[in-house]
């Protein structure tokens, strides 16, 4: 999630957890060459940080292929590196010095996954790496490990629960709840993706109100505004789970239909017009091998305004 945001080329997710392993990498690189006590253990320590170093840069180079599997699974190995630093700490100040890598890690889930991701991710760290630090030899930091504890929980909930209402925001068109303009592009670049992979066929549609200006004119915007919301409620209700509707911007939508080919197309297009509360032109477009997003839109677009012209010539002159 938010893997779109780049940061010199690079997805911002794959950096900020590129960036974990190598500040993980090099505090144990630090401990191991300056320890806290003669028990301290330097070769775990030293193994991990120079592992750290090497997953990190690994992270780097190859950021812009770093799937979301790689991601969840880069995270338990972060839980697993953490719960064993707990279980080997010579010091109960070694201990508690791993309470920021497990609120780290939770802030990290909690913006970068989803909600339920985010909970088994912080359940599992703090269930881990607690267990490590009870199976440790140092005791006498349970009230800081507690404290330590709650905050990295109530943290993670907090700033999911909130990266999740601004996802939504920031993916919504809030005057029809549909998919917003770049959150639609983002999702149906996706399907294109794998259209292309598995030689499915994937429609795209272009949809324009027609004469919506008059009604702003003659009704006032709110009734325009009205008109909107009730279009894409009632096309919402009319699709498949897989297609996707979203607003492109003011009395046009756009409609993504994996798995489809221009005749079952012309069938879903037809259940949208069916007591429709105005009437709409289409263009449509089918995807070909090699096809870019902006190709297709390009094509789709080109069909409706070739279909809007026709409708508006003029009938010839039979006389």
């Amino acid at each position: 999630m938010d893997g779109g945001t780049v940061l010199r080329g690079r997805p911002v997710r794959v950096v900020l957890l590129a960036a974990l392993f190598l500040v993980g990498g090099a505090f144990c690189l630090a401990a191991a060459v300056r320890p806290l006590s003669p028990a301290a253990p330097t070769t775990l320590n030293a193994a991990l940080g120079v592992t750290g170093v090497l997953l990190g840069s690994a992270l780097w180079a190859a950021a812009s292929r770093v799937t979301a599997v790689v991601v969840h699974a880069a995270l338990v190995f972060l839980t697993a590196a953490t719960a064993l630093l707990a279980w080997q700490s010579a010091t109960a100040v070694g201990v508690v010095g791993l309470g920021p890598m497990v609120i780290a890690l939770g802030s990290y889930a909690a913006h970068f996954t989803s909600l339920r991701a985010t909970r088994a991710h912080v359940s599992t760290t703090v269930a881990l790496v607690t267990t490590g630090a009870v199976a440790a030899t140092p005791g006498g930091f349970a009230v800081p490990w507690l404290i330590a504890m709650v905050t990295a929980v109530a943290l993670t909930e907090s700033q999911a629960q909130l990266s999740g209402r601004l996802r939504a925001i920031a993916a919504t068109d809030p005057l029809t709840g549909l998919a917003n303009r770049r959150a639609w592009q983002a999702e149906t670049a996706r399907t294109l993706a794998r259209a292309h992979r598995t030689g499915a066929p994937l429609t795209l549609a272009v949809l324009d109100l027609d004469g919506f200006k008059e009604v702003n004119d003659r009704d006032g915007h709110d009734a325009g505004d009205a008109l909107l919301r009730r279009l894409a409620r009632t096309w919402s209700g009319r699709l498949r789970t897989s297609d996707l509707l979203g607003r492109y911007g003011g009395d046009e939508f756009v409609l993504c239909l994996p798995d489809t080919d221009l005749l079952g197309a012309a069938e879903i297009l037809a259940r949208l017009r069916h007591d429709a509360a105005t009437t709409w032109s289409v263009g449509t477009a089918v995807r070909e091998d090699g096809d870019s997003l902006t190709a297709l839109l390009n094509r789709a677009d080109a069909d409706l305004y070739l279909r809007k012209r026709a409708r508006r010539a003029p009938e010839p002159d039979v006389h």
